[in-house]
């Protein structure tokens, strides 16, 4: 199948209206800018792209989501949850937070530079709570060291601005310890990158994540491509077919306005002032 060509002022292809190739691929252009980003998740398209290529948008067939209710937590990870549900301990803090917390759209500048640089090893929570020295950041890794480039930082960061796109955060100490971001519509929420510098930290970021969707009326997180990674959290492959049904039924949905502070492990929300 031939990739289109999308000018600025052209409107991108639909996959539920016009054929796509099973890879997902199929069109290309240059523009990427929020109102662009807003018509392709809408469409159930998402950019991937390496340095150097124009701007790629994909609808994978099949894409591989993850249903809140699916959401895999081991013992070991239930432990972790409840160590950051824990209220206010001794020990070092930012303001009048816990050592150990979880928050939403607190540093999402932090978070996504994070993502661009996945690579570096991990520490123990242990470790971490202790105050041993944090690994550097490494070079980033598979799909996140080809696509979270500068201009894709740019972009994200400017719609995060503008309201749809959110991160969550996990704190040792004061300290990220990991996290991920994604895009909200509606009801419906498109998972982008994870990163983690302790262990566990991003896991109980997404847990965290599901509890709070579940608390505003989402039930799914796309997860765009499938890795073994994400099928141990329990996500599965859908029909592309299946995925834009659920979509039309989810983006224009009333949802609860997002907002920022500490997130409980019950998907509560507890709004801070801004730092």
């Amino acid at each position: 199948m031939t990739i289109i060509w999308i000018e600025d002022r052209d409107p991108l292809p639909d996959p539920a209206c016009v054929p796509f190739p099973a890879s997902g691929l199929g069109a290309a252009g240059l523009d990427l800018s929020p109102a662009r980003l807003y018509e392709a998740y809408r469409k159930g398209l998402f950019p991937w792209y390496s340095p150097g290529e124009p701007v790629l948008w994909w609808s994978p067939d099949p894409r591989m989501v993850l249903h809140c209710h699916e959401l895999h937590i081991g013992r070991s990870l239930a432990k972790r949850i409840r160590q950051f549900d824990r209220p206010p301990e001794a020990g070092p803090a930012v303001g009048n937070a816990p050592s150990l917390c979880v928050t939403l759209n607190r540093a999402f500048p932090a978070v996504i530079a994070h993502c661009a640089q996945r690579g570096a090893a991990r520490i123990g929570l242990g470790a971490a709570r202790a105050g041993r020295d944090w690994p550097a950041p490494g070079a980033a890794q598979g799909r996140d060291g080809t696509w979270i480039t500068p201009d894709i930082i740019a972009v994200y960061t400017a719609w995060h601005r503008m309201g749809y796109v959110h991160s969550v955060e996990t704190w040792i100490g004061g300290r990220l310890a990991g996290g991920l971001y994604g895009v909200g519509l509606g009801r419906c929420f498109f998972g982008e990158s994870m990163f983690s510098l302790a262990a566990d930290a991003s896991k109980v970021a997404l847990a965290y994540l599901v509890r709070h969707l579940q608390a505003r009326g989402t039930s799914w997180i796309d997860c765009q491509q499938e890795t073994p990674h994400l099928a141990s959290l329990g996500a599965r492959p859908a029909a592309r077919a299946d995925f834009l049904e659920m979509l039309a039924a989810g983006r224009d949905a009333p949802a609860p306005p997002w907002g920022s502070g500490r997130l409980r492990a019950d998907g509560r929300l507890e709004a801070q002032p801004a730092a």
